[in-house]
């Protein structure tokens, strides 16, 4: 087995993953970023390799490996902090993660994406313009999310099939969460704006989809 590090932005390098060359790039790379360290990829029969970054680090690593056919790579995650992902697929975070990252197995995981063919890891926020509700309707698979008037979605990724799950926030704080489950969430809306793993989208939106990509991820730990 091969091991690549890739170090997105400029947080530290656990201990037990010194002793590896890292490939350093933005803190959200791109695929001209990934260019060279997936050709060297290629030439491996067993390559490994481990993100270190946030959620929207791994994000993009994985959006890129989907585009370009190559989700049998084998991935580890390194978060620095506590994240979404890292409770949903619990890899622990700094040298926890570092370890389980080297020493662990892969594991199939449900990949979600959108319908632009961005991957989601640890979870969207969906709501209205500025000052306003979410107007419009969204189902999970046949089940209604909402209809009419609400102030926002939040939904994630699930580390089981079906793959992925969502609730509607109401305007009151003890409102307890009802968490719909399926393959897909489709939401049709006046104006909705997205906030994809702490990523806001760049346009708003009058239609959103997230489902279960045909192929699952593979995950180390």
């Amino acid at each position: 087995m091969h091991i690549f590090v890739l170090r997105c932005g400029d947080g530290p390098v656990p201990l037990a993953l010194a002793s590896h060359t890292a490939t350093t790039v933005p803190p959200i790379p791109t695929a001209s970023d990934l260019e060279d360290l997936l050709h060297a990829i290629d030439d491996e029969k067993q390559p490994r390799l481990i993100v270190l970054g946030d959620d929207s680090a791994l994000a993009a690593v994985l959006t890129v490996l989907m585009r370009t056919e190559r989700l049998q790579v084998e991935v580890g995650y390194v978060p620095c902090d506590p994240s979404p992902s890292a409770r949903i697929y619990s890899t622990g975070t700094g040298a926890q993660a570092a370890n389980n990252a080297l020493n662990g197995s892969p594991v199939e995981m449900p990949l979600i994406r959108d319908d632009l063919g961005i991957v989601l890891v640890g979870g969207a926020t969906i709501t209205g313009p500025p000052g306003e509700k979410l107007e419009g309707e969204a189902y999970v698979d046949d089940t209604k999310l909402f209809t009419g008037l609400i102030e926002s979605i939040a939904l994630e990724p699930t580390a089981a099939l079906p793959g992925l799950r969502a609730y509607v926030r109401r305007r009151t704080v003890f409102t307890r969460r009802r968490w719909v489950s399926g393959r897909a969430m489709q939401l049709g809306a006046r104006t909705a704006v997205l906030v994809r793993d702490g990523v806001p989208s760049a346009h708003s939106q009058t239609r959103s989809a997230f489902y279960r990509h045909h192929e699952p991820w593979l995950l180390v730990r």
